[in-house]
């Protein structure tokens, strides 16, 4: 396990030794060190300076400074090329037995025609699955910002287990994706540093989005987070597929004017809509409750139907660890791709909305009519109404009915 600061070292300990809250502030308290210079050291993972700070350290945690270097994951430069000329050696010590678990031994909790969904821990089901048998993982894991989910679900770890915890599963979705298959990891920004970090260790670092929350907080002395981080890699150099989307160009939604002008461009702009960018601000939170299938966060049809679309064809494999509400499974259902998910919380709320698919075509149906189109039809109206240009190019007939649905998937 590695550590990300001394403090969650000091815990780690305490818990080994079976040591309450109190019985470990009471060591420090005797060597005179206080709570709140104690609760300082989980800004860093470097041993204190003052000798009297660093020795209780070292004593209550049984270890010498360069134990705990190496227990934060430092390796101190006089120490590296020991570390490398015996790499061999250090792998051995920490091979790990495989575990031979089959998923085909595992009941679904659920199951469609091409889709399948466990209830249990993420980490242990994709133990069971096979090497390079999916195409596309998304997960959303929890934020661990400390909210109430279901039973066993923890939101509210220390720094160093909630980011261990992600390297685990991480791990796992890493080898069940196929040469070429893509990852996506939706999360905020402070996780997402470590994720991209990690992964890029790993696999070819694809795009880091920026989606907008449409609502911003205020913390004192930062900057107001308005975004989720969406980040993407591939399993080797280039990507097996990848689907070009356009969107419609964003207007005002009181007159109608778009938002950014392209000038003398705007007779050569395409009037199938615009290339996705990295930033995504047409995508709305589910937030209402008569919009929700539970009582927790939702993530949006339209989210996954982009992800999916863009990264998969039809028949091919997608998996999700975290299934919350169900989303990608009932996006990746309608779009017929074989999925298969996991969900440590109530899996029933997933079940009833796989069973009931009517508010989710809906949904996606509307998503289509909207897409690939530069402006869509009620915006277009507006923007006659108000005066502002059309796409001469963009007509009410079959043929372009045709060729937006096919330029979704085509990549042009």
């Amino acid at each position: 396990m590695q550590f990300f600061s001394i403090y969650d070292l000091i815990i780690s300990k305490a818990k080994d030794k079976n040591m309450t809250t109190d019985e470990m502030l009471s060591f420090f308290s005797t060597r005179k060190i206080s709570r709140a210079i104690l609760i300082s050291l989980q800004q860093t993972s470097v041993l204190p300076d003052k000798p009297a700070f660093k020795n209780a350290v070292t004593e209550f945690l049984g270890m010498n400074e360069l134990e705990i270097k190496l227990a934060m994951g430092h390796i101190p430069a006089e120490y590296r090329k020991s570390y490398y000329d015996n790499i061999s050696h250090i792998a051995a010590l920490l091979q790990k037995s495989t575990d031979n678990n089959i998923l085909k031994d595992l009941k679904p909790f659920f199951e469609t025609d091409i889709g399948k969904l466990y209830n249990g821990d993420c980490i242990e089901i994709m133990k069971g699955m096979p090497d390079y048998c999916v195409d596309l993982v998304f997960a959303d894991p929890p934020f661990n910002l400390g909210k109430t989910y279901d039973p066993g679900i923890d939101d509210n770890m220390t720094m160093s287990k909630y980011i261990n915890w992600t390297y685990e599963w991480l791990d796992q979705c890493i080898r069940i994706l196929k040469p070429g298959g893509r990852i996506f990891i939706y999360n905020i920004p402070k996780w997402c540093t470590y994720i991209a970090s990690y992964l890029g260790e790993q696999l070819t670092f694809w795009d880091w989005i920026a989606v907008d929350m449409k609502l911003s907080l205020p913390i004192p002395n930062r900057l107001y987070p308005a975004h989720y981080a969406l980040v993407s890699f591939i399993k080797g150099v280039k990507a097996q597929t990848y689907h070009n989307q356009r969107i419609p160009l964003q207007t005002c939604r009181h007159c109608g004017g778009e938002i950014k002008d392209y000038g003398g461009y705007k007779a050569k702009m395409n009037p199938l809509g615009v290339n996705v960018s990295d930033v995504w601000s047409d995508i709305y939170p589910v937030r209402h409750k008569n919009s929700k299938n539970r009582k927790y966060n939702e993530l949006s049809v339209k989210l996954l139907d982009r992800i999916i679309s863009m990264s998969t064809n039809e028949g091919d494999t997608v998996f999700d660890p975290f299934g919350g509400s169900g989303t990608t499974f009932a996006v990746a259902q309608m779009l017929n791709r074989r999925w298969i998910g996991c969900e440590l919380g109530d899996c029933n709320v997933i079940v009833k909305r796989l069973q009931n698919p009517a508010g989710d075509q809906e949904k996606l149906s509307k998503i289509r009519e909207e897409s690939g189109r530069l402006f869509p039809k009620k915006v277009q109206e507006l923007r006659k109404k108000n005066g502002f240009w059309v796409c001469s190019d963009y007509e009410e007939d079959e043929d372009c009915a045709e060729k937006t649905q096919t330029s979704r998937y085509s990549g042009n």
